[in-house]
């Protein structure tokens, strides 16, 4: 009788011990998927990479004039550089991936964006969200965007606490994935990459000038056909000699010669992360003395306008300017 009463307390204690383990697996379980409230962030990494590319580069100014019928060349340079006063990309600028509302566990008001290769923006969490600067960002597709650096690039007018610098090595889609390490707040932004729009941008560029010499009482400039094919010439030439001076030593302006009937040209050449986009590149120029006076210069009538991409090269974004009176 003794025997089968511990038997039986044995056999209770036992279920008693299996119900308590089920029990405690079940809120395990249940805090993993957010049952108790709120978001779990397990073993999450970061994707973040240090260090940072080169802003940009911008060098002197050049010009070259003939004055007819005297059959003679005048080069004139100055030095100067610029930087990029204020930021935002030509086609998205950071409050278009963080404007609005988002929920209370959101980082991001919308869920897809579509960017170019260039970067002309840093993806941004919610403008109105308190400053996390303790995050991890992460990319699915590591072909796309292969991470981010750590720090925005505020020369752009991004921030650092709520931006981050995409590190895009190819066109095509891919999904990131951010959130606070306490588990508060996870959000995922589909992102699609594409290859920049060489002649629309050219354009673009004109536009932008014209706006700017508008604003001087400058008289337009008109495409430049005669110097279209030095243009693309020269923002090409850059990649390896950047340079007024062209890779076989030869001046800018052979090029794209002026008449011996006479005539005037200037360039302006740029490259470099902090101009990947025609409003951030006329901005780069316009915060130079030197570049911005080629701009303005009301004797000017024609501008051709040059656009290399190659994600392969250094500076990796490039752009030249030949104004002309021909």
């Amino acid at each position: 009788m003794a025997s089968k009463l511990l038997r039986r307390t044995r056999i209770q204690l036992l279920l008693a011990l299996n119900a308590v383990a089920i029990l405690v697996a079940g809120i395990l379980i249940a805090g993993a998927i957010g049952l108790t409230g709120g978001f779990k962030a397990v073993d999450e990494h970061s994707d973040e990479i240090e260090g940072e590319e080169t802003a940009m580069e911008l060098i002197e100014t050049a010009s070259e004039e003939i004055e007819t019928p005297v059959p003679t060349v005048t080069s004139v340079a100055s030095g100067g550089s610029g930087r990029v006063a204020s930021g935002g990309g030509w086609a998205y600028t950071a409050a278009n991936l963080s404007g609005g509302n988002v929920g209370p566990t959101e980082l991001w008001s919308v869920d897809k964006v579509t960017i170019y290769q260039t970067a002309d923006i840093d993806i941004c969490i919610n403008d109105a969200l308190p400053g996390y600067d303790n995050m991890y960002w992460q990319t699915s597709n590591t072909g796309v965007i292969r991470g981010f650096y750590a720090k925005a690039r505020t020369y752009l007018g991004y921030s650092s606490a709520k931006c981050r610098y995409p590190v895009i090595v190819g066109a095509g889609t891919t999904t990131i994935t951010a959130g606070t390490y306490d588990g508060a707040r996870r959000d995922t932004l589909e992102v699609t990459v594409l290859a920049p729009p060489v002649d629309q941008w050219k354009q673009e560029v004109l536009r932008l000038v014209n706006a700017e010499r508008a604003k001087v009482g400058a008289p337009a400039v008109s495409w430049g056909y005669t110097c279209e094919g030095a243009a693309t010439l020269r923002a090409t030439e850059i990649k390896t000699t950047y340079s007024h001076t062209r890779p076989d030593g030869s001046a800018w302006h052979t090029a794209c010669p002026v008449p011996a009937t006479g005539g005037k040209s200037g360039e302006n050449l740029a490259a470099g992360s902090a101009v990947v986009s025609p409003r951030t590149v006329v901005a780069a120029w316009m915060a130079s003395v030197e570049h911005r006076t080629t701009m303005l210069d009301a004797a000017f009538t024609k501008l051709a306008v040059g656009f290399v991409f190659d994600p392969a090269t250094q500076h990796k974004t490039y752009w030249s300017q030949i104004f002309s009176t021909y």
